[in-house]
């Protein structure tokens, strides 16, 4: 329960922030061109609002609504999802949104997208000024990946390590070597010493989607923190900081290799406890045998930190050259994002979809500021992008009605605005209501 809450309040804080900065675009290009803004809502608030005060002087009412799902400015002479009609009927006022240029009304709409792409820019800045950037570089991982049962039917092998992708140079993990790996057709590893090719499947995507555990991850070294007083492993002389390279001669070892041995043991019941293990003790080679206890376990606690497991590399930024790594960063993630959503529009894909569950659980189950501000700006980089999709009730269905006034030199009428947007919002209804009844399914099944 303490990691639902952990989880949950990163998931309101982030959502709240990332509606305010976004709501505000829209507010202060409203401002700029001296648009009347009625109301300025954190969350929706149908019926009730929690609280709402209007500063003297303003014309904005400011409030805290009791859905939490997201919020909005209410612009006088707009045709939005508040739907108010009755405004729309009285004669133009000049502090009125329709009666503004085309090209003021655009930037309107825009300006929340922008100020979420722009926040994500410096938030990325900011986490590599801050941090820096860290990864492990897939090629030199020691034991190389493991892969799951999709990617060993098309020809991966656990220890593979690898290497292009239709000759593109894989680096690091991440949704970009997934995407490069499943748009390839060949796939190079180092195999036992040697390049080996991987051919991969048109339909590979598809198969992957319909995975529940990760296409790859880095074999991890068995390396021993600490031991149980009175263990196997502590009377046959183990002591922390040991590596652990072989187990009955089999090697390289990793430590899933040595829990995978002992699960098939412990399945098979098998009467054999005694495991001849080959350590690495302060660059010195040697071994020891271990009789395991009566549920094959040697009471070992292994190192699980992966900076202390694996080669990492780390770039530290200055505080002025953060901003262009910033920009990349945030603009290739862009770019990453985008690719992926032709995959959305398939069987595989739309099963895919989450709701709040799933964005919740992209967050980490104890606080970590770096996991935060990363996930966020994620996050914001997404609402840019799909709020900027041609649909009604959207910001990307507004730009599309002011482009085409701005091409066809005429508005479409009020009446088709209200269709439109009664349209477009039964369309982000029902995408709502499906991507929170996955993450319902995924739960219960």
């Amino acid at each position: 329960m303490e990691t639902f809450w952990i989880k949950a309040v990163q998931l309101m804080l982030s959502l709240s922030l990332l509606v305010v900065i976004h709501e505000g675009g829209h507010f202060l290009f409203a401002k700029l061109f001296k648009t009347r803004v009625e109301k300025f809502r954190l969350f929706f608030d149908p019926w009730f609002t929690i609280f709402k005060f209007k500063p003297k002087n303003s014309e904005t009412e400011y409030g805290l609504g009791w859905i939490p799902l997201g919020g909005y400015v209410k612009i006088a002479g707009m045709i939005d999802e508040s739907m108010d009609l009755e405004q729309m009927k009285q004669p133009a006022q000049p502090w009125e949104f329709r009666a503004k240029p085309a090209w003021q009304r655009l930037l309107i709409m825009i300006g929340g997208v922008l100020f979420n792409f722009l926040l994500a820019l410096f938030i990325y800045s900011m986490i590599l000024f801050a941090w820096g950037d860290s990864y492990i570089p897939v090629q030199k991982a020691p034991l190389g990946m493991s892969f799951n049962e999709t990617a060993h039917n098309v020809g991966f092998q656990d220890g593979d390590i690898l290497i292009s992708a239709d000759g593109k140079p894989l680096e690091r993990m991440g949704t970009d070597l997934l995407m490069n790996v499943v748009d390839a057709r060949q796939v190079t590893v180092l195999r036992n010493g040697q390049n080996a090719s991987v051919y991969i499947p048109e339909d590979m995507i598809n198969r992957l989607m319909e995975d529940s555990v990760t296409f790859t991850a880095f074999r991890m070294p068995f390396v021993v923190d600490s031991l149980m007083a009175g263990s196997p492993a502590l009377v046959a002389g183990m002591q922390p900081g040991d590596s652990i390279i072989a187990m009955n001669g089999q090697s390289p070892l990793a430590y899933d290799d040595f829990m995978k041995e002992m699960q098939r043991r412990r399945d098979a019941k098998s009467d054999d406890h005694d495991v001849t293990l080959t350590i690495i003790r302060q660059g010195v080679q040697q071994e020891l045998m271990i009789t395991t206890d009566e549920d094959f376990k040697m009471g070992v606690y292994p190192v699980t930190t992966t900076s202390k497991l694996l080669p990492m590399v780390k770039t530290n930024y200055t505080f002025f050259a953060s901003f262009p790594a910033g920009i990349i960063l945030g603009v290739n993630t862009l770019k990453g994002y985008v690719n992926q959503m032709k995959y959305v529009f398939s069987k595989e894909g739309a099963k895919q979809l989450g709701g709040f569950g799933t964005i919740g659980n992209i967050f980490p189950a104890s606080w970590d500021w770096h996991q935060f501000w990363y996930m966020t700006a994620f996050l914001s980089i997404i609402l840019a992008f799909m709020n900027i999709l041609p649909i009604p009730a959207l910001d990307g269905g507004h730009v599309l009605f002011l482009l085409y006034e701005i091409i066809a030199r005429r508005k479409p009428s009020d009446k088709f605005m209200e269709r439109a947007e009664m349209a477009g919002m039964f369309i982000l209804f029902g995408l709502l209501i499906w991507a929170n009844l996955n993450d319902v399914i995924r739960f219960l099944f």
